[in-house]
């Protein structure tokens, strides 16, 4: 078992985090854990915005828990990069202090997409109640924007240069959204600390990747028969991880490329290579899989016709659109990609993956489809995820199992109303303009690609 190879009385706290759920303590915090071997700046004070939950843990145990790697062998590690664990409602003011103490460097977060208090557009929700109560007392915010810009204005009172921010969530653009929402915060409070903020701090946008299964008894007892230890929040993810920043944080901050993060300033070409051949096979992997019994990732990789149509996606029609950036091997990810799916550890459900559909697809698979047919080449097997949808949501109408997705209603009357041949029921579901944009829906190879293989089945 791997243990913390430092001395943590000697740590310092240099960055402050906003939601330590199960992700970031997989994720950045075993970066700053392996960083701290090298250099005791940067130790984490997590920052819960509402539960006691992770405080009322990890407290007992010095804020240590066991990260679990799962793969073909699992591997144990004890983290210790968490040396402070504040819940926010409860004291504000402890968090304020971390957020203005000089040594404080760099904010990140993990609070799920909504937690950033977007509006559809991307830009910050000024309706929300989070901010419309944030901005009418912004000395006891409930918001992540909220914490930052006043922890931003302390900083500014005090004459302390800002704090770098990194949105860890995946949100495109995340960084850039993230400062947008921070400055237009900032202007309704005070101009002077809106043109600070947009000159002087840096929100990097970034790219975080690894499976994480939430904790169940069943990973406390593993852990406690493998290490001896009782430990109350054990954390589980697969062997692989990867965190891609945008290289602006500037002199002061963690040299994280030492610890494997990669620095580009490409940043939209590793997110479109993962949405790609990651997102858009498992999307494949789900409706096709699903199809022919299958349940799990793990099962539909193993299905000898099924890998073979993801490598082929992967190497003939996916590769072929995108643009390495520099630091990515694609075919070397495309492949790093099915030995993920590999993994006997991981027990990913197909039918969680098939969820919203009609929200992936278009991005997963429909942007991969318009360059191909832009490029002249075949979109034969691109239609395959996109009949096997099809096929998934009359299986679904039929067993009258609930289809989870934003536009169900509106699919299942499509597939109540289908006329039950080929061409009717292909054209019944490409009308669906919500999905299919009339260009896509009205080109004929498209077209005659999806009637081929809805006809086939998979």
């Amino acid at each position: 078992m791997a243990l913390p190879a430092y001395d943590r009385d000697k740590v310092e706290i240099g960055v402050v985090h906003f939601g330590p759920g199960a992700f970031h303590r997989a994720h950045q915090a075993f970066y700053f854990d392996q960083l701290l071997a090298s250099d005791p700046r940067w130790g984490i004070c997590a920052v819960s915005l509402k539960s006691p939950g992770v405080r009322d843990a990890l407290s007992p145990q010095d804020g240590l828990y066991t990260l679990a790697q799962l793969d073909h062998e699992t591997s144990f590690r004890v983290i210790g990069s968490i040396i402070e664990v504040l819940v926010a409602p409860e004291d504000p003011e402890a968090v304020f202090a971390r957020l203005a103490a000089p040594q404080t460097r760099l904010v990140t977060l993990t609070v799920t997409e909504k937690g950033y208090t977007l509006t559809g557009e991307g830009k910050l929700d000024t309706a929300h109640p989070d901010i419309v109560h944030d901005l009418a007392s912004p000395g006891r915010p409930v918001s992540a924007v909220g914490y930052i810009v006043e922890g931003l204005r302390r900083r500014f009172a005090a004459g302390l240069p800002p704090y770098a921010v990194a949105a860890c969530d995946n949100l495109a653009d995340n960084g850039w959204r993230l400062k947008a929402a921070t400055v237009a915060f900032a202007e309704a409070l005070d101009p002077a600390l809106a043109s600070w903020i947009e000159q002087n701090a840096a929100f990097p946008r970034t790219m975080v990747d690894s499976i994480t299964p939430a904790t169940d008894d069943a990973l406390r007892a593993r852990v406690q028969a493998a290490t001896g230890l009782f430990d109350a929040w054990p954390i589980q993810r697969e062997a692989f991880t990867q965190w891609v920043v945008e290289d602006v944080l500037g002199a002061n901050a963690p040299d994280l490329g030492s610890v494997g993060v990669t620095l580009t300033d490409d940043v939209r070409g590793f997110e479109r290579a993962k949405l790609r051949l990651l997102n858009g096979v498992h999307s494949t992997l789900a409706y096709a899989g699903l199809l022919k019994g299958h349940e799990t990732v793990f099962e539909a990789v193993n299905d000898p016709a099924l890998e073979a149509l993801a490598r082929d996606l992967m190497a003939q029609d996916i590769i072929p659109t995108l643009t390495a950036p520099r630091g990515l091997d694609l075919a070397a990810y495309a492949e790093a990609i099915l030995d993920r799916f590999r993994n006997p550890e991981i027990r990913h459900l197909l039918s969680q993956i098939a969820w919203d559909g009609s929200q992936k697809l278009p991005f997963r698979i429909l942007g991969t489809v318009k360059d191909t047919l832009e490029a002249g080449r075949s979109v034969e097997r691109l239609a395959v995820p996109i009949a096997a949808w099809f096929h998934f949501l009359k299986t679904r109408a039929a067993e009258g199992a609930a289809v989870t997705d934003p536009l169900a209603d509106r699919l299942l009357a499509v597939v109540q109303a289908l006329p039950g041949d080929v061409k009717g029921d292909v054209a019944a579901f490409l009308a669906v303009e919500a999905v299919f944009p009339a260009e896509l829906a009205g080109d004929a190879r498209f077209v005659a690609a999806v009637e081929k293989a809805y006809g086939e089945r998979v």
